[in-house]
């Protein structure tokens, strides 16, 4: 499997995939270690994990440079992954003993009822390109401080980030044979689900989510899906620093080249502010500065898959035939390197592929509303439920139209964002379950119920 920089389109690794007889070596090394990993304490467990934030830090250079190199995101915004990395790990160590302890339900003469937490045994994790540490580490450290063993199928686009992920996870010292890398792409994931594992964790999109579902549903494993979104904002004619509100919603949409899962995908503006807004918007957007994500400086770097190139172009040429005015941007970057010019659309609508399909990249739709009533519509006009946001100096505003949208995470005056303290969890085609949170080490392991008398 080559491994390519999306910035050159340069070769800079080449790795031997799994075979099916790896893959199920691998599998019993695994099923073995994990019986012996239950077993220790749950305060070890967690002390190790510490230590593997600790050498995250020690290495944050080495990380930072080869998740740049292979998946193509400036090297600032790598090195802000891995410190965003370390703030979840912070919270599972702080945490996990509270949530993980066995809990008194009923005490009385003759009888006690107790829940305990059992691990659920070797989990498999599916992981994204887009955060590989921060989407990894939502799953694969409350499942190993749960007591599991983790089979971790980077994506191919990451796959050297995963193996450095590895690393240092044995080096802090999680056992050999506890957490295993199956390098490859969508054949190794074929033979994943096809394989007696205990659980699947899967980030990705939602046909590939929706295909996993349906092949490890005859197993009766637990099953995760975090997939993609089409997160709606909304901007209310009550904004009076419109400047600032233009440039941290361009933020929320362009950050990572808008290759996030909530990352803002189309925007909806009171029409008393919409000039105003959309000249700032725009003026922000050309402010970026576009290059080698080497570079000092860059904040819109490459593209990690160059089949995106031809995907973000139809969906600006679909919006532009039907009637969209494009303001900046639109097309492919010539030369070396998957680069995409950041694209904003005015005059959009609901016909339109960029308002209602996952763009995954650095595109923008920006839409006219009259009223809350519009707006509040329009945004529950989709398939997916990952995020929505508000933006109005009135709160009860704010809350009243974030209630009436089905999405796992509301927002007022801020939008693409995660917080470890909160569950992270899709509706929809967005999917279901939750990461992080008390719900996110739960997810990794299986309540007992004991019924004690005597």
């Amino acid at each position: 499997m080559q491994i390519i920089n999306p910035a050159t389109e340069e070769i800079i690794a080449t790795l031997q995939e799994d075979s099916d007889e790896s893959l199920k070596n691998k599998l019993k090394t695994l099923q073995k270690g994990q019986k012996s990993w239950a077993k220790v304490n749950l305060k070890k467990r967690i002390a190790i994990i510490a230590k593997f934030s600790e050498l995250l830090a020690e290495n944050i250079e080495e990380l930072a440079e080869t998740l740049t190199s292979e998946m193509g995101k400036p090297l600032q915004q790598a090195r802000n992954e891995v410190n965003g990395a370390r703030g979840r790990i912070k919270f599972f160590v702080e945490n996990s003993q509270k949530y993980l302890k066995d809990e008194v339900m009923t005490k009385q003469e003759g009888l006690t009822e107790r829940i305990s937490y059992e691990p659920l045994g070797v989990v498999c994790n599916i992981s994204a390109w887009n955060y590989p540490f921060l989407v990894g580490v939502n799953v694969f450290i409350p499942a190993l401080i749960g007591g599991n063993a983790v089979f971790y199928k980077p994506s191919e686009f990451s796959t050297l980030t995963g193996l450095k992920i590895e690393k240092f996870l044995k080096a802090a010292g999680v056992p050999e044979d506890v957490f295993a890398v199956a390098v490859g792409a969508k054949e190794v994931g074929e033979q994943l689900l096809a394989m007696p594992l205990d659980g699947y964790f899967f980030t990705g999109s939602y046909r590939t989510g929706l295909y996993i579902y349906e092949k490890v549903a005859p197993k009766m494993v637990p099953c995760q899906l975090e997939l993609g979104g089409k997160d709606p904002l909304y901007v209310a004619d009550d904004v009076a620093d419109i400047q600032s509100v233009a440039a941290g919603t361009a933020d929320g949409a362009f950050y990572n080249n808008g290759q996030s899962c909530c990352a803002v995908e189309r925007i909806y503006v009171h029409e008393k502010v919409y000039d105003r807004y959309v000249e700032e918007f725009v003026k922000e957007v050309k402010s970026y500065k576009i290059g080698q994500p080497t570079e000092d400086g860059v904040y819109i770097g490459a593209l990690s898959r160059k089949s995106q190139l031809d995907f973000l172009e139809k969906q600006v040429n679909d919006a532009v035939k039907k009637g969209a005015t494009l303001l900046t941007g639109g097309k492919r970057i010539e030369g070396n390197g998957y680069f995409f010019e950041p694209t904003v659309l005015t005059n959009v609508n609901h016909k339109m592929d960029v308002m209602q399909a996952e763009s995954f990249g650095p595109i923008i739709g920006i839409m006219k509303v009259k009223d809350d009533k519009e707006a509040t519509k329009l945004m529950q006009d989709t398939e997916y439920g990952l995020t929505a946001a508000v933006y109005t100096p009135d709160k009860k505003r704010a809350e009243r139209i974030l209630k009436q949208v089905n999405a796992g995470s509301g927002y007022w005056n801020c939008c693409d964002r995660v917080s470890a303290p909160l569950p992270w969890s899709g509706r929809k085609h967005s999917g279901f379950g939750a990461t992080l949170s008390h719900a996110g080490i739960r997810a990794f392991v299986k309540p007992k119920a004991w019924h004690l008398r005597g």
